[in-house]
């Protein structure tokens, strides 16, 4: 693979893998913007970034029938109502160095700052489904493929989600050029990206270029072979063969929160900030902060939350004696569930949502 056409990489990463690029920022950064700026925003690739030029790039759809309507960048602006969504956008393989101390992983071995909150604006793609009368008896799945950069593992990057997600009413499936505010910058998938809030990054496809309807899930590796969580007792490639089609696909991740930063605010206390992120059983409610093991918790108070897809930050200061000790956190969502103690291992190292922890010390 060429990656002599990258475009420059953001200096505020700290790089995971070099060739595909992966990077994440410091989470304590992270956390100090309610929207990530774009250069704080992780980068996960199976494949060189490329730059495209936005005057030619086309979106093509596919019908079960054959047919086939295409649009360009600017007839999809010109047809199509602008929409906008705040939704994070978060790997599954967020915090997998924490799983892989239980034992080794296999992919990158990522910290806990693989997610990004972000305004994103473009087209529903339930309007673009209507537009092209599309209908829910027409199929099982809409898929998703970006046939414009070259992939690790298969020959495109191929998605897709059942077609329920996709012609939602609330319609915040998005067909998106446009981030923050400003066009979509070619690492994040520029000029065209799929955005499915709630959903793993996996299914956000970048340089998206294709859209069909299919009766069944996208044939691609990283639908199929990838990106699903296996048995614990499976703990190699040779093991995991013959059993990927037997588990399901991943779409939302778990309830989750992580602690980003400790400040000491005076002899006597602390700081804690961090974010956390809802399942599927309803938004964050509250989080929680223990120094003492679950014993004692503390109410941290939310300083950001907007809609239903977001991220939520939050922050509580808290009194400890002198020396040093554990801070964990626990999110709970709007049905009462709340975070786990400790997350099941599984091979690819995906889904960890263990309490948040980090240790502190004070002077």
């Amino acid at each position: 693979m060429d990656y002599s056409l990258e475009p420059p990489h953001s200096n505020q990463l700290i790089v995971r893998a070099l060739k595909p690029f992966n990077a994440e920022p410091s989470v304590s950064a992270l956390v100090e913007f309610p929207l990530t700026p774009s250069d704080l925003i992780y980068c996960r690739n199976h494949g060189p970034v490329r730059e495209f030029n936005e005057d030619s790039y086309c979106l093509s759809i596919s019908l079960i029938d054959g047919m086939k309507v295409e649009y360009t960048m600017q007839s999809l602006k010109e047809q199509f109502q602008k929409a906008e969504v705040v939704a994070a956008l978060q790997c599954a393989g967020n915090r997998r160095g924490e799983m892989a101390s239980m034992k080794p992983v296999r992919g990158v071995v990522w910290a806990d700052a693989v997610i990004a909150n972000c305004v994103w604006g473009g087209v529903r793609l339930c309007d673009i489904l209507k537009e092209t009368q599309v209908k829910m008896d027409q199929g099982q799945h809409i898929c998703f493929a970006s046939h414009a950069t070259l992939c690790q593992d298969d020959e495109y990057y191929g998605a897709s989600i059942p077609i329920e997600k996709a012609m939602e009413l609330d319609g915040d499936v998005l067909v998106a050029y446009e981030m923050n505010g400003e066009p979509l910058p070619a690492h994040h998938g520029g000029p065209l990206r799929i955005i499915v809030p709630g959903y793993l990054g996996a299914r956000w496809v970048k340089w998206v270029d294709t859209i069909y309807v299919a009766p069944h899930e996208s044939p691609n590796f990283y639908q199929q072979r990838d990106y699903k969580v296996l048995p614990s007792h499976v703990e190699s490639s040779h093991a995991a063969e013959g059993l990927w089609n037997k588990y399901p696909s991943m779409t939302i991740l778990p309830l989750n929160s992580v602690i980003a930063s400790i400040l000491q605010t005076s002899y006597s206390s602390i700081l804690v900030k961090g974010y956390a992120i809802p399942g599927n059983s309803g938004n964050i409610a509250k989080v929680e902060v223990t120094i003492d093991d679950g014993n004692t918790w503390h109410l941290a108070r939310i300083s950001y939350q907007r809609g239903k897809w977001s991220w939520t930050l939050w922050e509580v200061e808290i009194k400890v004696s002198t020396g040093i000790g554990t801070v964990h956190s626990r999110a709970t969502d709007t049905s009462g569930k709340s975070q786990d103690r400790d997350s099941i291992w599984n091979f690819r190292g995906v889904g960890f949502n263990a309490w948040g922890v980090k240790n502190w010390s004070i002077a």
